[in-house]
């Protein structure tokens, strides 16, 4: 290991490991609306040159955010050169200012502003297929990019009807502002916390009657939550194995979705991860963990290609990351 590879990984072993559903909210409402009514009147330029002071405080005032941005960018550096040069600490606000200006294109897209022409699109045939077919399926997403495009989009195509299973707890208030911008839309979003025997029979019954249930595939449950270690980005992390249960409960197919930037627009791409779950109870563990290496390999291709639209701000590859308070570590 180099000198500074070495530096690197002793800052960021220095901080405490934390659960990410233990980190409070940071959303501003009037900020993030005096921001969205600042382009709307000067355009994108004078947006990024507002934004980056209030990234940059940011910024200083969150370190667990710093080194665990830090950290992802050594190893997606170490593991495929996508950042270029060996990252430091300006690379981490360079990555706080795209997830902060990735906002922009959230509220852009849930208004119906986005420009869909700049949006690229890689295997959706897998989707388009499975509509005709009369059947759901379970959709795994990450927090990466862009995903509101895809929620957008889900209203927008005939026969797509679209349950996402969320953690809205964590982004309450910016999710109140998606929905003031699109009142009138159709997209039914569930509580992960609250999902009961009787729910989980719900979801079975959109999917047999041919909707579609979309769920994070990239972080580890909150209360202790079934998850598996595979490699990712050359250590291993731990995966939620929740959607792979979800899929073999369901009986349907299991597909992947991710967003990322491309050019001057999104890239969304798509891929079918399984025609059919099945979890056989002599060798389960080995088939949940065969699944969550097949996925996390599919989300480090996708990553690669525009690193720093990958948005988990916190110690991916903790072993037991501590779940109390819900602050920043200082």
């Amino acid at each position: 290991m180099s000198a500074s590879n070495s530096r690197t990984a002793d800052v960021v072993r220095r901080a405490p490991s934390r659960h990410w559903s233990t980190i409070g909210e940071a959303t501003c409402v009037w900020g993030v609306w005096c921001l969205y009514g600042l382009y709307r009147v000067f355009g994108r330029p004078l947006f990024r040159a507002v934004l980056y002071p209030v990234v940059t405080y940011y910024w200083l005032t969150h370190p667990l955010a710093r080194r665990a941005s830090l950290d992802y960018l050594t190893r997606v550096q170490a593991t495929a050169g996508a950042v270029g040069t060996q990252p430091g600490w300006r690379h981490t606000l360079r990555h706080l200012f795209s997830f902060a200006d990735t906002l922009l294109d959230k509220l852009l897209a849930i208004g119906g502003q986005y420009r869909f022409g700049n949006v690229t699109r890689e295997g959706p045939e897998v989707l388009v297929n499975q509509i005709a077919s009369g059947q759901g399926g379970i959709i795994m997403t990450a927090h990466m990019g862009c995903l509101e495009l895809c929620r957008v989009l889900a209203n927008q195509r005939q026969g797509l009807r679209l349950t996402v299973l969320v953690h809205t707890a964590h982004a309450e208030r910016f999710n109140r502002i998606l929905s003031r911008l699109d009142p009138q839309s159709g997209l039914q979003l569930y509580q992960v916390d609250d999902i009961s025997p009787a729910t989980a029979l719900e979801l079975a019954a959109k999917v047999q009657a041919g909707e579609f249930v979309a769920i994070a595939g990239d972080r580890a449950p909150a209360h202790g939550g079934r998850a598996v270690r595979v490699p990712f980005l050359g250590t291993p992390a731990r995966f939620p194995v929740g959607p792979y249960v979800l899929a073999s409960l369901m009986r349907c197919p299991l597909f992947a979705m991710g967003c990322v930037r491309h050019g001057d627009g999104h890239l969304l791409r798509f891929t079918e991860l399984a025609r059919a779950v099945t979890l056989p109870r002599a060798n389960r563990d080995a088939a949940l963990t065969a699944l969550a290496t097949s996925y996390a390999a599919w989300l480090e291709a996708l990553l690669v290609t525009s690193p720093y639209d990958w948005f988990n701000f916190y110690d991916f590859w903790a072993d037991e990351p501590v779940r109390a308070g819900r602050q920043d570590a200082r």
